[in-house]
């Protein structure tokens, strides 16, 4: 375990030597701060107008619903934009610099490797969604959501981050290059969100299956407060499929060195 910890620590280490991580930061909290002001304006004027029709607009309104259930989802945007940029570094830095040999010939097993690379990369996406609970804290400062759905859709968002998070790191093991790798990783990620719509015009059977293989759908129950242990499955499936697949990578860059 503690071979796994040094490896995420010289990961996160690593974000923050560079401006990998004050970018992504920075990025997501300006297009986040952006979306959440959006949101609450329209809140507040949707309110206002029902004010007008002598209904009573906060009690009538739910917060959860109108205003923090949409903003997480447009959080899934941040992420398809801001992981490649998270983990396109995880491998092909190492290959491009030629550590990747001297990582490999350590007293270190691919597992270990692999699993301390992820949590560095895991706890880097975790400081950029803890940026968001200043904002969740001014509604309940000034309002009175539940927290109950918040802490679900936060599991969600965790868990899908960490989907995500997996594949980047595959295809980074795959390249030296870090701007083919975000690049790949970019695409890769826009597939899996717009794969139900490839399914929507491809049949009942393959919208039924596309339904499935979606990442952002399985987040939906998150968002309405629905611990499904279906979707959670789904996800811990996800992670440990694309772990497995960067492991194989590993494994034959292990025997070609």
């Amino acid at each position: 375990m503690s071979n796994i910890l040094a490896i995420a620590q010289k990961e996160l280490k690593g974000y923050f030597a560079g401006p990998i991580a004050y970018i992504s930061i920075g990025f997501w909290a300006l297009m986040y701060g952006w979306f959440f002001n959006a949101l609450l304006q329209f809140f507040v004027r949707q309110s206002m107008q029902m004010n007008q029709f002598g209904m009573q607009g906060p009690q009538a309104m739910n917060v959860n619903q109108q205003l923090i259930r949409p903003l997480i989802q447009n959080v899934t945007v941040l992420i398809l934009f801001v992981m490649p940029m998270v983990t396109m570094r995880t491998y092909s830095e190492e290959k491009r610099s030629g550590t990747i040999e001297l990582l490999l010939t350590s007293p270190l097993t691919d597992f270990q490797i692999i699993v301390g690379k992820f949590i560095g990369a895991m706890a880097l996406y975790l400081v950029m969604l803890a940026v968001t609970l200043i904002h969740i804290g001014v509604l309940f400062i000034y309002g009175n959501p539940e927290w109950k759905p918040i802490v679900t859709a936060y599991i969600g968002l965790i868990l899908m981050g960490g989907c995500f998070i997996s594949v980047g790191l595959f295809i980074s093991s795959l390249t030296k290059n870090q701007i083919i790798a975000g690049m790949v990783t970019f695409g890769t990620f826009l597939m899996l969100w717009v794969i139900t719509w490839i399914g929507s015009f491809s049949g009942p059977t393959i919208d039924k299956l596309t339904q499935y293989v979606s990442i952002i759908d399985h987040l939906d129950d998150f968002g309405k407060g629905v611990l499904d242990t279906t979707h959670i499955i789904y996800y811990l499936s996800f992670i440990t499929f694309g772990l497995f697949l960067t492991a194989k990578a590993v494994d034959s860059e292990r025997w070609r060195g």
